[in-house]
């Protein structure tokens, strides 16, 4: 398969989520109250979902040429069609629409390129930061926010544990929290004392990239465009994201979206398989 992930690309979908970022911030701004509605999953869904999958749909399918674009408010094409896509975009147009609804800031708009099932290229925009993480496994992974463009790696953790360091664990606002509980109560008694940092979206993943936390275990369900872009940036930055039986997290390998359980893994170095899973 021909090469196409270069830094002119990247450069190209940061430009697209940044302009679906105001799109959103244009709804999420405005005033009154929001209008939410409900999808047959039951999941809410916003106007400002909507516009930022009317920018981001178009834009990248004239990226690549005749390379398909997922996204979470496109329709959604049969695994008989999908699954001979050997590239696609996938795209959360706005993934923490829960954490949109409540004004907290932690909403992110995630696109990701994968190819053969690998998150090859991801960008995660975080519209009321105008943070930026991006990256890509051939250029590495990078920050851009107010003071400019940054490189982002993983932190090991061998000097945080011998310096007595925490372990920094990052967990989501609203899901999984008993099963987490447990999991940290384990952590601690093997290697001390821990930190947990609750939040939505996929920053929970760009912490780790930037090596500000160690790990993210999602033990709930996840969908595969909630999981692409940030997971592109992880691995661009040194860690890996790995299912319950410690196997890369892939993409578009069956008729459901969704994701199994997974960790996200700053050090890959580390035993982390025997701690977490046995």
């Amino acid at each position: 398969m021909e090469n196409v992930v270069s830094r002119e690309l990247l450069d190209q979908v940061i430009a697209i989520s940044v302009e679906a970022g105001e799109a959103i911030l244009e709804v999420y701004n405005a005033s009154g109250e929001l209008e939410v509605d409900t999808k047959s999953d039951d999941s809410p869904v916003t106007a400002a979902d909507l516009a930022a999958h009317k920018i981001l749909a178009p834009a990248l399918a004239k990226l690549l040429d005749g390379v398909p674009v997922l996204s979470e408010e496109g329709e959604m094409p049969s695994y008989d069609v999908r699954g001979q896509w050997d590239r696609y975009w996938i795209i959360d147009p706005l993934d923490g629409t829960k954490e949109f609804i409540r004004r907290n800031g932690e909403f992110t708009v995630n696109v990701a390129l994968i190819e053969k099932g690998e998150p090859v290229l991801g960008v995660v925009h975080v519209p009321v930061l105008d943070i930026t993480y991006a990256g890509a496994k051939s250029l590495g992974a990078m920050k851009r926010d107010a003071s400019g463009e940054t490189a982002i790696s993983v932190r090991a953790m061998q000097p945080r544990l011998e310096a007595k360091q925490p372990i920094e664990v990052v967990a989501s606002r609203s899901h999984g929290a008993g099963a987490v509980d447990a999991l940290l109560e384990r952590i601690e008694g093997a290697l001390g004392e821990t930190g947990l940092k609750n939040m939505g979206s996929s920053l929970k993943l760009c912490l780790v990239a930037e090596g500000a936390a160690d790990l993210y275990p999602r033990l709930a369900l996840t969908c595969e465009w909630d999981t692409a872009a940030a997971q592109a940036v992880v691995e661009a930055a040194g860690g890996v994201v790995v299912d319950d039986k410690f196997d890369l997290l892939r993409y578009n390998q069956k008729d459901a979206l969704l994701n199994p359980f997974f960790y996200v893994i700053g050090d890959p170095s580390f035993d982390w398989k025997t701690l977490l899973v046995g």
